[in-house]
């Protein structure tokens, strides 16, 4: 297991990031599978988002500084990922509606880049260097870690 690429391109066409070959499979179909695939999308934002939102409110009194339930969000999504594309066994269009339903819907609109982005420019505005780094490390780093870590859950032995 090589990693996002390898694993979901190993049925679908290696050399393809993940999502691309499902988004273009849908996108080349009619426009009745085009509007499919954007309500799957909707479907798995909307919780997502809800979820994303609960949990960084219930968190923030219980932590410092508000970008560490940001950063918990998204190493939760960055494990969900990778588990989620380590048990995709097949490239069938039952998959590709369920990858599009929980990876692009649901932990696209349940991890936050932009939040993430913006705590960090917050950290380093304020000259706070060991909270921007810590961010910062913890986000790409912990990130991958967790990415992997569901990649080789998923994947089993």
């Amino acid at each position: 297991m090589t990693g996002l690429t390898s694993s979901y391109g190993a049925g679908c066409g290696a050399g393809q990031s993940f999502g691309s070959a499902v988004i273009k499979s849908w996108l080349a179909a009619d426009s009745l599978q085009t509007a499919a695939a954007a309500l799957l999308v909707a479907l798995g934002a909307v919780p997502g988002a809800w979820l994303r939102f609960k949990l960084v409110n219930h968190l923030e009194p219980l932590l410092p500084r508000r970008h560490w339930g940001t950063l918990g969000v998204n190493l939760i999504a960055c494990f969900a990922l990778g588990l989620v594309v380590g048990l995709e066994q097949s490239c069938g269009e039952a998959a590709r509606r369920l990858l599009l339903l929980l990876s692009t819907g649901f932990l696209g609109s349940f991890s936050t880049f932009s939040t993430f982005v913006a705590e960090l420019q917050t950290e380093l505005t304020a000259r706070r260097w060991d909270q921007a780094a810590l961010l910062l490390g913890g986000s790409l780093v912990g990130g991958l870690l967790a990415l992997r870590s569901g990649l080789l859950l998923g994947a089993g032995p």
